[in-house]
């Protein structure tokens, strides 16, 4: 049975904290001093993305019991942190010492040992109708079946995505959830889709995510691109290859001296009869050499005050290539890329792509000649729903440590009992479940957001939040394991490694919440 009472100081603690983060916006504002108080913005981001979902937790809390032990650990969290935040810097929020004395009973009670370690028992529903339910049976068991099974060597021996996982991802109608029936795709417009969207995305981390969980962010973030400013012929020329999976999609838009600084973007597009040659180097291109199209933000009008306004975005095609590295010379130009070496997150390849007067048809510009000047535009309506794409493999990770760290240490016999029944180990079992779950149901708060036309800035707050948490979680499980989840032979290991980029890209933490979060907060 619910526990009323409780639940009413829940509510009553998270408008608290809110009202304190209400006012540190308020005094970051008048402060007129906001973009160099990095600290304070950072800080506000962060604090206004938890009390997002400890109201997203709120109402799971009503569902049941369980649902809500895990909404109380979750918030009591949130308070503990933002308590944190305030203790020394108060006054550059602008609010008393005293702010949240009125909530320490409260968190309290849903932070003590026995309550949260209660929690590792009894992980939740996840809250969906029956049909959402059996897509996410679907994607789960596909990712049991014919993703997991491959995901260690992948990423132990740096390997590409078999095509099996390929065909079998194109299959499930993976690659069209974002694009509309009338483009071959299964998007009806409907908020089905971007749940669809969300639920699978999770799914498919769970057993890999770099050869599983990021495979459709990359069409995604071209798709919507297209959607959103292509003509009607390179709509009908892409959107239906996309969708089976004929066109394979990578994004080269960071640059060796550029990564979130979009504006001031150095690769040249220059005109010439029937196209444009593309000059320069691209980075951190995922998926580069199998891709067969890649969507490139290049600068077309070279005057440095025009900034974001000189950019414009181009469907550059390429043959698909297996391995390492590629190169490509057509009609006098060079088409060059290698992959880059990294921690984890492999099996797609990070490639670093250099274009050597590389010729691309004056057609392949997405928005044709309306579409010169926009492409920093359009490449925003991609990565909108790259973020919440983002969110959502950050909690399929998090999800698959917390089950590798449960079962290890149900296993796991030392002092003569098996870990799990150690209150520590409970503890951190109880708080990772309370993280997922929550986060799975922001998650999907957000999506229904996202396709009613809003949701931008709570898509970011969620990557934020649970791009960061999802080191923690990660870092735990291993933790659990003791010094076998430092043995690369165990799954745990490679979760660890392939969280660290979750804050790294889709928008690096820092610009996220400073040049995002932060300016919408104190807009």
């Amino acid at each position: 049975m619910i526990d009323n009472d409780l639940l009413s100081q829940a509510r009553a603690a998270v408008e608290v904290a809110q009202e304190a983060i209400q006012t540190g916006i308020a005094t970051a504002k008048a402060s007129g001093t906001a973009d160099q108080d990095q600290q304070l913005v950072y800080s506000l981001a962060h604090a206004a993305s938890a009390a997002a979902m400890a109201e997203s937790a709120l109402t799971y809390a009503e569902i049941g019991q369980d649902e809500a032990r895990l909404a109380h650990v979750f918030i009591g969290r949130q308070l503990s942190e933002l308590a944190s935040m305030l203790w020394a810097r108060s006054s550059d929020w602008g609010v008393e010492p005293s702010a949240l004395d009125a909530t320490r009973v409260y968190a309290a009670h849903v932070t003590a040992p026995a309550f949260v370690a209660a929690a590792a028992a009894a992980p939740g529903s996840s809250n969906l109708p029956d049909d959402l339910a059996m897509v996410a049976t679907t994607f789960r068991q596909f990712a049991n079946e014919r993703v997991a099974p491959h995901a260690e060597a992948i990423h132990r021996h740096d390997l590409d995505i078999p095509q099996e996982i390929i065909d079998g991802v194109a299959e499930l109608g993976c690659f069209g959830l974002s694009i509309p029936l009338e483009y071959d795709g299964s998007a009806s417009g409907s908020e089905d889709d971007y749940m669809a969207m969300v639920i699978a995305t999770e799914e498919l981390s769970t057993a890999s995510l770099g050869a599983g969980g990021s495979l459709i962010t990359r069409p995604e973030i071209l798709a919507r691109a297209v959607e959103a400013g292509g003509t009607d012929e390179q709509k009908q020329r892409w959107l239906p290859s996309i969708s089976t999976g004929e066109t394979l999609c990578a994004v080269a838009v960071t640059e060796p001296d550029f990564g979130s600084d979009v504006a001031n973007l150095k690769v040249s597009a220059t005109p010439e009869e029937g196209g444009w040659r593309i000059n320069g180097v691209k980075t951190w291109c995922t998926f580069a050499g199998r891709a067969n199209a890649l969507m490139v933000l290049a600068r077309t009008n070279p005057d440095p005050d025009v900034k974001h306004r000189g950019l414009s975005l181009f469907v550059v095609d390429k043959p698909s290539d297996l391995g390492h590295d590629f190169r490509h010379e057509v009609d006098g130009g060079t088409l060059e890329g290698r992959a880059i070496a990294t921690l984890g997150y492999r099996g797609m390849h990070s490639f670093e792509v250099s274009f050597t007067d590389w010729f691309v048809p004056a057609a392949n510009m997405i928005g044709g000649d309306e579409g010169l000047g926009r492409g920093f535009y359009l490449q925003m309506a991609g990565f909108e729903n790259g973020r919440i794409q983002t969110a959502a493999r950050a909690i399929g990770v998090m999800q698959r440590a917390w089950e590798v760290a449960s079962e290890y240490a149900n296993d796991r016999v030392v002092f003569g009992s098996p870990i799990a029944e150690y209150e520590l180990t409970q503890i951190k079992l109880g708080a990772m479940a309370a993280i997922i779950q929550i986060g799975r149901q922001y998650s999907y708060e957000v999506a229904r957001k996202m396709a009613a036309g809003d949701g931008s800035l709570e898509a970011s707050m969620a990557k934020a939040y649970l791009c960061k948490a999802a080191e923690w979680v990660t870092r735990e499980a291993l933790q659990i394991h003791g010094g076998m989840g430092y043995a690369e032979e165990y799954e745990v290991s490679r979760l660890f490694v392939d969280a660290r980029v979750l804050s790294i890209f889709e928008g690096a933490d820092e610009t996220l919440c400073l040049k995002l979060i932060g300016r919408r907060l104190l807009a």
